[in-house]
């Protein structure tokens, strides 16, 4: 058996993180052989919901989780991660647009950067799934300059997922209409297939997108943006996939996007200038 690794999720108690829990306990994301320390973190009025799913866990009786640690202190959090799964965020209601989470959220992960700097190991795999997931991750990265930028990424996978079934922008809105509840399964689903290919690799010959930096990329995104790019991974080490056609449309929706986040961004670090 290998050495423990310390895996955080944030957002414990929420709907996502009940999906996404026993997939990373049971081996599935990390391997069979890769025994686990397991974080949960969620805000002080979740506790008691939490210490619920930390009973179930229990329960589950999972050979490889060492132990599982649930707390509302970013101090015993964030300490000696090797993985960060930041999934808690304030989430997005019925008719909400991605500008009103904007400034909550800012705050949220300007604190979470911090104690990544301050308590995580410097080789920690970051991955933000809290929406706005592109600019939460950029704040994320900035508030720890010591950790490098490559270690951060977002997730896109749900939509690489959604366009291998059908079509992907209003998908999200479609389940929170029927559901009365943002996606969660296939979420969680994501969250493992992205962690799995960032730990394992991108099988030969087939790529997976990811929100990550766009610094130097050939397909003529600005620099400094958390953007979703098509990557293989090989070492833990993430590398855009050159040369792919792009048709006029996709430029269009490329350069919208890329514009979209730029102003996110720019709304953002006022927010977190004046914090």
């Amino acid at each position: 058996m290998s050495e423990p690794i310390r895996v955080l999720v944030t957002g414990a108690a929420g709907q996502i993180a009940y999906s996404l829990l026993y997939s990373i306990g049971n081996g599935s994301v990390f391997g069979k052989d890769q025994p686990i320390i397991l974080v949960l973190l969620d805000i002080t009025p979740m506790m008691g919901v939490l210490d619920g799913v930390l009973m179930e866990l229990q329960d589950c009786a999972l050979p490889l989780l060492k132990d599982v640690i649930a707390t509302d202190k970013e101090e015993v959090a964030f300490k000696d991660l090797d993985v960060a799964i930041l999934v808690g965020s304030m989430p997005r209601r019925d008719g909400m647009e991605r500008k009103d989470l904007l400034k909550a959220n800012v705050k949220i992960f300007k604190c979470q950067g911090t104690a990544l700097e301050k308590y995580a190991k410097k080789s920690v795999k970051v991955i933000v799934v809290g929406n706005p997931a592109n600019t939460n991750c950029l704040t994320a990265s900035k508030s720890a300059p010591s950790i490098p930028k490559e270690n951060f990424s977002c997730l896109t996978r749900l939509d690489h997922n959604r366009a291998k079934a059908q079509t992907v922008q209003q998908r999200g809105a479609s389940v929170i209409k029927a559901r009365k509840l943002s996606s969660a399964m296939s979420a969680a689903k994501a969250i493992c297939d992205h962690v799995r290919d960032i730990w394992f690799g991108t099988p030969e010959g087939e790529f997976v997108s990811m929100g990550i930096i766009s610094d130097g990329n050939s397909y003529g995104v600005p620099d400094d943006l958390l953007y979703s790019f098509p990557v293989t991974i090989k070492n833990k080490t993430w590398k855009i996939v050159e040369g792919l056609p792009v048709n006029d449309f996709s430029r269009e929706k490329m350069d919208l996007t890329a514009k979209e986040l730029k102003e996110e961004k720019e709304t953002a670090f006022e927010f977190l200038s004046s914090a």
